[in-house]
C-alpha cells in the first residue's frame, strides 16, 4: 500500500484521521441494521470502528500495515470478539471468501487511486457469495492530491458494480463535524 511511513505518523501523532472513537455514520447504520458474523475492517487504525462493531455483537478483525497502530488497537480495553493483525490488506488475500462483511472507513481514501482496482478485488475476495460491504466513502471534497483521496459517486459505481449490487446508498445523518456532507455510504452485496 502507497509508500507512506504509517508507523512514523502513529508515533508522531500525525493522525487527524483519528478522532478517538467509533465513525458516527458506522454508529447510524449499527442503530438501524444489526451485523453478524465474522467483519474484516482494512485500515484499522488505532481500532475505534472494530470495537463498535465487536460492542454490537459482530466478530470483528481489523487489519493495518501499521504495527504500531495494531499494537495501540490491542492496549484498548476488549469490546466483544474483535481480533488485530498487521498486513497489508491489498496483499495479503485474506481467507478466501471468510468474511460475511467487509467495513471500510479511512482504508480506500489513504490508497493511490491507481490501486483501487487490487482494493475492488480484496475485498471481493475477503466476501463469502452474498458477502456485505459497507463502505463510507468521502466524496465531494476538492483536495485531489490526497490523501484522503476522494471519489464521485459514478466512480463508485465503475469501481465496484461489476463485482458488487448496491442495495443501498446515502448521506450518512452523522458524521464528525468536518466531515458532514462530505462522506458517502453505500451498502453493496458480493454479486
Amino acid at each position: 500500500m502507497s509508500g507512506a511511513d504509517w508507523d512514523g505518523r502513529y508515533r508522531e501523532g500525525t493522525t487527524p484521521w483519528d478522532k478517538g472513537f467509533g465513525a458516527p455514520p458506522l454508529a447510524e447504520f449499527l442503530d438501524r441494521h444489526p451485523v453478524a458474523g465474522r467483519v474484516l475492517v482494512p485500515g484499522c487504525g488505532r481500532g475505534h470502528d472494530v470495537r463498535l462493531l465487536a460492542a454490537h455483537g459482530a466478530q470483528p478483525l481489523g487489519v493495518d500495515i501499521s504495527g504500531l497502530a495494531v499494537e495501540q488497537a490491542r492496549a484498548f480495553p476488549k469490546a466483544g470478539l474483535e481480533e488485530y493483525r498487521v498486513d497489508d490488506f491489498l496483499a495479503a488475500g485474506f481467507g478466501a471468501n471468510g468474511f460475511e462483511w467487509v467495513f471500510e472507513h479511512t482504508c480506500f481514501c489513504a490508497i493511490h487511486p491507481n490501486e483501487r482496482p487490487a482494493y475492488v478485488e480484496a475485498v471481493r475476495k475477503s466476501l463469502k457469495p452474498g458477502g456485505h460491504f459497507l463502505a463510507i466513502f468521502y466524496v465531494n471534497i476538492e483536495n485531489t492530491e490526497g490523501p484522503p483521496f476522494p471519489i464521485s459517486e459514478a466512480g463508485i459505481d465503475r469501481l465496484f458494480h461489476p463485482l458488487f449490487e448496491t442495495l443501498e446508498s446515502w448521506m450518512p445523518g452523522r458524521s464528525y463535524p468536518e466531515r458532514s456532507g462530505r462522506e458517502s455510504m453505500r451498502l453493496m452485496r458480493k454479486k
